[in-house]
C-alpha cells in the first residue's frame, strides 16, 4: 500500500480513514491530530502546567512525547503500586518511565505507595478481599487519589492520561451494557475541575486506535513495557475490547463511530439531568481531598484500616 500523501510505501493502513501513511507523514499526522483534538475540546493551552500520568506503557509515554513535541510544559507522574508478576512489573514500568524522561530531558515525579503508606496494593487487596488477588478497584482508587493530590499540591492546571479510543469504547460498551447512567453522564474527553478540589482531567488520545499508538511508539523509537498488568488477566474490559475488535474487523471505523456518536448524543441532550440532586462533595478529614463520604474518603478508609 502507498502513502496517501506522497505515494511512498505506507507503514500503516488506517482502514477507518481509508488511508495509508508512510513513516514521515504518520509521525507528523499523530501530533497534528492531537493538537486538533486539544483545540476542539479546549483541553488546555501552552501556558498551562500539565501533569501526564505515565505507567511505562506505550500510550502514556507516547502522550508525553507528543505534548513535548507540540511545545507544552508537561511533567510526568509515575505511581509505584508494588505490583509484581512473571517480571517485576513495578520495577520494569518505572525503568521505562525514567529512561524516557532522561532521554528527553523531562521531569518525572515518582510516588511509591508502599514507601509512603507501608503497604503495597496487592497486600491491601489480599487483606481486604480475603485472599482474592484482584486489586483492580483498590488500584483505581489509589491512582485517582494520588494523581489528584499531586496535581493540587504542585499546582498543575491539568492532569492528562493516555486513554486511547479502544479504552474509551470498551468503557462505554461496559457502561451501556448495564446502563450505568451516572458513569455515562460523566464519561467525556474532558472533566472540568471542581471548586471542591478535583483537578481538571483530559484524554488527548481518545480518538486514536490502540494500534495507531503502538505504531507511533515503535516508529518514534519509544521503549516501553510490553507486559500487561499481571492482574488484568480476565478483566471484563479486555473481553469487551475483544468483542469490539471483532466488530471493527467487519466494519472498519465502528469503534470510532460508536464513541463519537455517543459524545454527539450527549451534546444534543440525550441524557436529561437526573431528578436526584448530585452528591455533595465533602472534604476528607484526613487528607483534605474531596469525597462524597461524610468523613473519610475511600482512599483514607482503606489505608487507615491497614494501620489497625
Amino acid at each position: 500500500m502507498k502513502c496517501g500523501k506522497c505515494k511512498d510505501k505506507a507503514v500503516i493502513n488506517m482502514r477507518q480513514h481509508n488511508i495509508g501513511l508512510c513513516k514521515m507523514h504518520f509521525l507528523a499526522w499523530i501530533p497534528e491530530q492531537t493538537q486538533r483534538f486539544i483545540d476542539k475540546y479546549s483541553m488546555f493551552s501552552t501556558s498551562d502546567k500539565i501533569l501526564v500520568a505515565v505507567s511505562g506503557g506505550k500510550d502514556s509515554l507516547a502522550l508525553w512525547d507528543i505534548l513535548s513535541l507540540l511545545g507544552y510544559k508537561a511533567d510526568g507522574l509515575y505511581i509505584g503500586l508494588g505490583i509484581d508478576g512473571d517480571v517485576n512489573y513495578a520495577i520494569e514500568s518505572l525503568y521505562y518511565c525514567q529512561r524516557f524522561a532522561k532521554e528527553h530531558n523531562l521531569n518525572l515525579i515518582t510516588v511509591d505507595i508502599e514507601e509512603e503508606h507501608g503497604i503495597s496494593i496487592p497486600q491491601i487487596a489480599k487483606k481486604i478481599q480475603r485472599g482474592k488477588d484482584k486489586p483492580c478497584s483498590i488500584c483505581g482508587i489509589t491512582k485517582r487519589h494520588t494523581m489528584n493530590r499531586i496535581a493540587r499540591e504542585q499546582n498543575y492546571d491539568v492532569l492528562a492520561t493516555g486513554h486511547n479510543l479502544d479504552d474509551e469504547a470498551a468503557t462505554l460498551f461496559g457502561n451501556t451494557l448495564h446502563w450505568q447512567a451516572q458513569y455515562l453522564r460523566r464519561q467525556n474527553p474532558v472533566l472540568a475541575a471542581s471548586e471542591s478540589g478535583l483537578a481538571r482531567k483530559v484524554k488527548p488520545l481518545f480518538r486514536f486506535y490502540e494500534r495507531e499508538m503502538a505504531a507511533y511508539a515503535l516508529l518514534r523509537g519509544i521503549s516501553y513495557i510490553y507486559e500487561e498488568c499481571p492482574f488484568s488477566a480476565g478483566a471484563k474490559s479486555l473481553f469487551h475490547k475483544q468483542l469490539l475488535n471483532q466488530l471493527e474487523y467487519e466494519q472498519p471505523g465502528a469503534k470510532l463511530q460508536f464513541y463519537l456518536t455517543f459524545l454527539n448524543a450527549k451534546e444534543t441532550g440525550i441524557f436529561t439531568p437526573s431528578k436526584q440532586k448530585p452528591a455533595e462533595l465533602n472534604i476528607c478529614k484526613s487528607c483534605g481531598q474531596p469525597t462524597s463520604a461524610p468523613e473519610l474518603c475511600s482512599f483514607c478508609r482503606i489505608f487507615d484500616s491497614m494501620q489497625k
